[in-house]
């Protein structure tokens, strides 16, 4: 099964056992019901934004849609700009709920992500490159061997506003389930 069949079917699988329609899936991640649609019947592929929002509003990890158990992690390119591709570099663990990703940035990319649930813990290190990042209308820059923490539910963005790819690794720690 490749990548796009397997986010299709894992996609329909989540709204189908919590019993949702595709309108309150639409509801609780705020992507449209028709690109939902699209989505599940492989008609389309998400931008990776897009499967931020749907990853949050089913309150499940990022890589869940990328990644099928006992499989090797394979690199998700955004299919509007081609610009950021991350490459998970551990699947999801149910037990220390976190995801680690890999991700590039070519130059003059810019990623947007909406808020994660609450009590989500982001870390962001910079491989190589410099790394702009956006924390709840706040700019930095993050150079290379260089981190930061945040809260992820609040909103952040990603951009690479040189000449250079900047690779940077993401771990996200998921607040544990009530």
């Amino acid at each position: 099964m490749d990548i796009a069949d397997y986010l299709a079917t894992t996609l329909k699988n989540l709204r189908q056992q919590r019993g949702w329609s595709l309108s309150r899936l639409a509801e609780e991640t705020g992507v449209s019901k028709a690109m939902l649609g699209q989505i599940e019947r492989h008609e389309s592929s998400p931008t990776v934004a897009t499967l931020w929002k749907i990853a949050t509003g089913l309150n499940v990890p990022f890589s869940v849609f990328i990644v099928p158990e006992q499989a090797d992690p394979r690199p998700v390119y955004d299919p509007q700009q081609q610009a950021m591709v991350i490459t998970p570099l551990f699947p999801f663990d149910e037990v220390l709920r976190f995801d680690h990703l890999s991700i590039t940035l070519a130059p003059g990319a810019f990623s947007e992500s909406t808020p994660h649930e609450k009590g989500v813990i982001e870390h962001v290190v910079v491989i190589s490159g410099v790394l702009e990042m956006r924390i709840d209308e706040r700019w930095q820059t993050i150079t290379a061997n260089h981190g930061i923490r945040f809260a992820g539910d609040q909103t952040h963005a990603y951009r690479n506003s040189t000449e250079e790819t900047v690779l940077f690794h993401s771990l996200i720690h998921y607040a544990p389930t009530p």
